[in-house]
């Protein structure tokens, strides 16, 4: 499969918001075939629920910038296993979360299947998504909507609080050497 742009949101509400999400980026960093070129900010964001569900936490939320060139099937696949690896659990798929990734963007494809479905079918409705993509691209086009991420901010209607963290993302776990020689005596 050639290289993708896709962009992946990711957030948590649940226990140490910053260290789980740090920790998503890390492990995004390990993805195979897969290269992040970007990480958005984090918004603290007041939850959009309409059914009580996610409880009264407030989330942290961002969206990662891949190239890859898995699949559409086989990324969703890592990326369930990694929530659970966080500590989601399928029992409370509704409720509060460890981690929550959802694939915004696959390049411009459209992907219709159960268990699927990108772009994903709110993005153009949600603050708390718009915001980061429109900090990683604003001229990103939506594929079938066919307005920027700027745009699509410019327009929303979305009241819900978001407001950007003033830290670094991933700040907790940035990458280090692997091996290093040990110092000469």
């Amino acid at each position: 499969m050639p290289l993708e742009t896709i962009f992946i949101g990711f957030g948590s509400n649940v226990g140490d918001r910053q260290d789980f999400c740090d920790r998503a980026i890390a492990l995004m960093n390990l993805l195979p075939l897969s290269q992040v070129t970007g990480v958005s900010s984090y918004y603290e964001t007041e939850p959009v629920d309409p059914g009580g569900t996610l409880g009264a936490n407030w989330f942290y939320n961002g969206v990662v910038r891949l190239e890859t060139s898995l699949s559409p099937n086989r990324l969703l696949d890592i990326l369930q296993e990694t929530e659970r690896g966080l500590g989601r659990t399928e029992s409370n798929r509704e409720g509060p979360r460890t981690m929550d990734f959802d694939i915004l963007l696959f390049g411009q494809e459209v992907i219709k299947q159960p268990g699927l479905t990108v772009p994903h079918p709110r993005l153009h409705q949600r603050r708390f998504v718009l915001e980061p993509l429109v900090e990683l691209n604003p001229a990103y086009k939506h594929p079938t909507l066919q307005k920027t991420m700027q745009e699509l901010l410019s327009e929303l209607h979305d009241t819900s609080r978001v407001n950007k963290v003033a830290i670094k993302p991933g700040e907790k776990y940035l990458s280090r050497p692997a091996c290093s020689l040990p110092p000469s005596s």
